[in-house]
């Protein structure tokens, strides 16, 4: 008995029943109609000046810095890396297809996580003798 062996594709990311192609083609009106309500009503108030600063650097260039954290991810931006401030620092961002409809500061996180290791100084009097390994 011979075993049949199957090729597996990568599955062809899709937003809403769209691929990013035929995002693309899609104007700014149409794109808002598939965004969840909170983005929807963003797009349909309009871009603020710096937000339109933004796309407008971006249809020029790859990679580009900002301060934009609430602008919304829209197609065009998939497949260019935005550096985006966190308060500190610029954290790279590299757009995915994933993304869409997120907004940019949801990616670059304004707080370092902190991971605590055994009990230390101040340590209460019963955590303080943890057996070791």
């Amino acid at each position: 008995m011979a075993l049949k062996s199957k090729v597996v594709r990568p599955k062809e990311f899709k937003y809403r029943g769209y691929s990013i192609e035929e995002l693309k083609q899609m104007s700014l009106e149409q794109i808002a109609e598939l965004l969840p309500a909170r983005e929807r009503r963003k797009i349909k108030r309009g871009f603020t000046e710096q937000e339109e600063k933004l796309l407008r650097k971006l249809r020029k260039k790859d990679s580009v810095r900002t301060h934009c954290r609430d602008m919304v991810i829209l197609p065009e931006m998939v497949g260019k890396t935005i550096f985006v401030h966190n308060g500190k620092d610029f954290i790279r961002v590299e757009i995915k297809p994933e993304m869409i409809g997120h907004r940019l500061g949801e990616f670059a996180l304004t707080r370092k996580f902190e991971k605590h290791s055994g009990p230390g100084v101040g340590a209460t009097r019963s955590s303080k003798f943890v057996p070791l390994k």
